[in-house]
């Protein structure tokens, strides 16, 4: 169900949200925490709705969604309201906010947060530069960025340790989770010689490459080379070496190891909404996402 509120106010929309439980049956009890979306407008909200839609069938959740229009327009505020089959495991408020309304986010979302749960922020898009001092990010505990679509994603990416606050993370960490299990699987396989040197090659656009390599540097204490061509990650044992490969966009990556026959595994992007599930699992702070960011600053880039 889908309901429509143009130029309302935050108690019109409790009022009807109230009402529309009562005649549904949707119920608040057993929602784990409440997701706030920052969207920079109105066409950015529906994909963004659409991942939290799919990551509340795991996290059963309030999502409120903050849809960014014209400050210098007339201030006014639409709202919609989703509950049922259109909002997944979730009920989803959309709050367009018009003029002043822009300027006085957290004021919105206030009274929509559900009590004694957990708030988590994120912005798809446009995230602050300090998300924990942002005035949405400091209701929140979990606190979720995405440097793959900022306008240089690489100096986005480089730029999270100097606002890093325990709770941030950033879905290109998410996005090589597999890569990080792949390779962690690989080295602990003998022979157990340090690892010597490390390559990651990919996209200059690709923010994920860049954590990755911060992670291997932070972890494995050896130069660490980032590089600008085929997509693939080499590590360099003083008899072994090891590689991960996959073009740019497939599906399939190629495990090849000194000495053995190659392997290949299932190893696609992953979707946004894969991530966001993954970060919604912990509300903790993630200390090795921290490490990894540190990590960046001891990568030479070619």
């Amino acid at each position: 169900m889908i309901v429509d509120m143009p130029e309302t106010t935050t108690q019109a929309v409790n009022k009807r949200l109230v009402s529309l439980r009562e005649s549904s049956g949707v119920v608040t009890v057993g929602r784990v925490l409440t997701l706030v979306v920052c969207t920079l407008d109105s066409s950015e909200a529906e994909d963004a709705i659409a991942a939290a839609n799919d990551a509340s069938r795991e996290h059963p959740c309030r999502v409120i969604v903050l849809a960014r229009g014209d400050r210098f327009a007339e201030t006014k505020l639409d709202a919609q309201i989703r509950v049922g089959g259109d909002a997944g495991a979730a009920e989803v408020i959309v709050l367009r906010l018009q003029g002043e309304l822009v300027n006085h986010e957290s004021s919105m979302v206030i009274p929509f947060l559900l009590a004694d749960t957990p708030v988590v922020a994120w912005w798809p898009r446009g995230a602050p530069q300090f998300p924990s001092q942002d005035s949405v990010g400091r209701l929140a505990i979990r606190r979720i960025t995405d440097a793959t679509f900022a306008p240089d994603p690489q100096a986005a990416i480089k730029k999270r340790l100097e606002s890093y606050a325990a709770g941030d993370s950033d879905l290109a960490w998410s996005r090589v989770t597999y890569w990080r299990a792949l390779l962690a699987a690989a080295l602990d396989e003998p022979p157990f010689e340090p690892v010597q040197s490390v390559t990651v090659s990919g996209l200059r656009e690709e923010p994920a490459l860049d954590i990755l390599a911060g992670w291997l540097a932070s972890r494995l204490g050896c130069p660490v080379v980032r590089r600008t061509g085929e997509l693939k990650v080499e590590l360099h044992r003083p008899s072994v070496s090891v590689g991960i490969t996959r073009p740019q966009t497939g599906r399939t990556a190629t495990l090849t190891r000194t000495g053995e026959p190659d392997q290949r595994f299932a190893l696609a992007r992953r979707e946004t909404t894969d991530c966001l599930s993954e970060e919604l699992r912990r509300l903790d702070a993630d200390d090795v996402y921290a490490e990894a960011l540190a990590g960046i600053a001891k990568v030479t880039y070619e």
